[in-house]
């Protein structure tokens, strides 16, 4: 079995499963947040149960709509708080919340060989510890809140190896953004994506969750990295509760691998309206911009806003772009604070945000209007995702991200360094 059989084998209480074969699992970590928990509530309220199965394995996070920017989303926001409060769930709000996939890393709240479920599509962010992460809807997670099960198909596994080694503007947001530019949309549905070789071996964990956060962007149903050192380093100081790494068998079977030698590949952008219309930067030509937004639950880590500050340190923001900056979470935008990185934003002309998934799914904080267009760290580009159906978005590594901030225009950071 290959990483993904070996984890959803442990969890539905077999030695075997193969693809396509239909299992009941029980998973680790239960997830819905502001949008989706009140839907999984009400659902949750029509089975009849009185509790949830696990409280400890169940968590509700605050990130879409907060601080709650109307009424609406403040009453939302409100039927998950008190359903909380009631059945004793772990569960964030404003001052102790973060984007959800960024926080429950964080906090040790997912660890490698977990299986985990979300009321989220980008839940397959946390593929990136190990673990067999996936997005369901609300109506399946609020049974999964009340019984402690989830029933799925075993998907395929596609294994992606990546060769050579990255040049200096690009990474795990590079990455992705050009596979997904070479399978489509549609190339790994409901397949688990398992991310291999030297340059993965050599990507940050940072780079990881950003490329296992758009697993969803190419179909599919996970995306998957090994646990090494560096995953190890980074749980050891986080995890409290006990965790099992998992290793694929030798003779590991995979219903595709694909190839690539990534030593000279560029920073990539991905064009409206499909992630999968991807350029490198230097094809690009001439297009203006109104906004560039850095953050999200894709590129709104420590070293996301770090390399966006190596950028704009002692440059300025073009006239009429509006750059805004949403660090993921309470401590990430902390510990850019106490860097000096705000005073970098903000000598710059950029604004910076508290953590909120905000204008990534034309919520709030950096909504555009009708002929205007944005690059943006964040992970989709679809017809009137940040805003106006008459809007663009451009997706890019924050370093294009900010370059473009500079020059008005989408821009290699090349330009700017040089």
């Amino acid at each position: 079995m290959n990483l993904a059989e070996k984890i959803l084998a442990a969890h539905c209480g077999k030695k075997n499963v193969t693809p396509g074969e239909f299992i009941n699992v029980i998973p680790d970590i239960v997830l819905s947040n502001d949008i989706t928990a009140p839907i999984a509530i009400r659902e949750f309220r029509k089975i009849g149960v009185k509790k949830v199965f696990d409280p400890s394995k169940i968590v509700m996070v605050a990130d879409h709509s907060v601080p709650n920017k109307d009424i609406a989303s403040a009453e939302q926001t409100k039927v998950m708080r008190d359903f909380a409060n009631e059945q004793g769930i772990m569960y964030y709000d404003v001052g102790q919340m973060g984007i959800e996939h960024c926080l429950l890393p964080e906090k040790g709240i997912v660890l490698p060989g977990d299986v985990v479920i979300g009321a989220d599509s980008h839940t397959c962010t946390y593929g990136a510890l190990g673990a067999f992460a996936t997005g369901m809807g609300s109506t399946d997670i609020s049974s999964a809140m009340a019984t402690g099960e989830i029933w799925m198909k075993v998907p395929p596994t596609i294994k992606f190896v990546y060769h050579g080694k990255l040049g200096k503007w690009v990474g795990g947001k590079d990455l992705i953004l050009y596979t997904i530019g070479q399978i489509g949309v549609d190339g790994a549905l409901y397949a688990a994506m398992e991310f291999t070789g030297e340059a993965i071996d050599n990507l940050s964990m940072d780079g990881r969750f950003t490329m296992a956060n758009m697993a969803i962007e190419a179909g599919g149903k996970a995306g998957l990295f090994h646990v090494d050192k560096k995953t190890l380093d980074y749980v050891k100081s986080r995890a409290n509760r006990p965790y099992k790494v998992y290793e694929q068998d030798a003779d590991a079977q995979f219903s595709k691998i694909i190839e690539w030698d990534v030593t000279k590949m560029e920073p990539q952008v991905s064009m409206p309206h499909l992630p999968s219309n991807t350029k490198p930067v230097s094809q690009m030509g001439n297009i203006k911009i109104d906004q560039s937004v850095i953050g999200s639950c894709t590129n709104g880590r420590l070293s996301d806003l770090e390399l966006a500050a190596s950028i704009l340190k002692g440059k300025k923001v073009a006239k009429n772009v509006r750059c805004i900056v949403i660090p993921g979470t309470q401590q990430i935008w902390q510990e850019a604070m106490h860097e000096g990185l705000f005073d970098i934003f903000i000598d710059a002309g950029a604004v910076v945000s508290t953590p909120t998934c905000g204008p990534c799914l034309g919520g709030y904080m950096g909504i555009l209007a009708g002929g205007e267009r944005a690059i943006s760290t964040t992970n989709r580009n679809f017809v009137g995702r940040m805003g106006s159906p008459k809007s663009e978005v451009y997706l890019a590594n924050p370093a294009v991200a900010a370059a473009s901030a500079i020059t008005g225009r989408i821009s290699s950071p090349e330009e700017i360094k040089n």
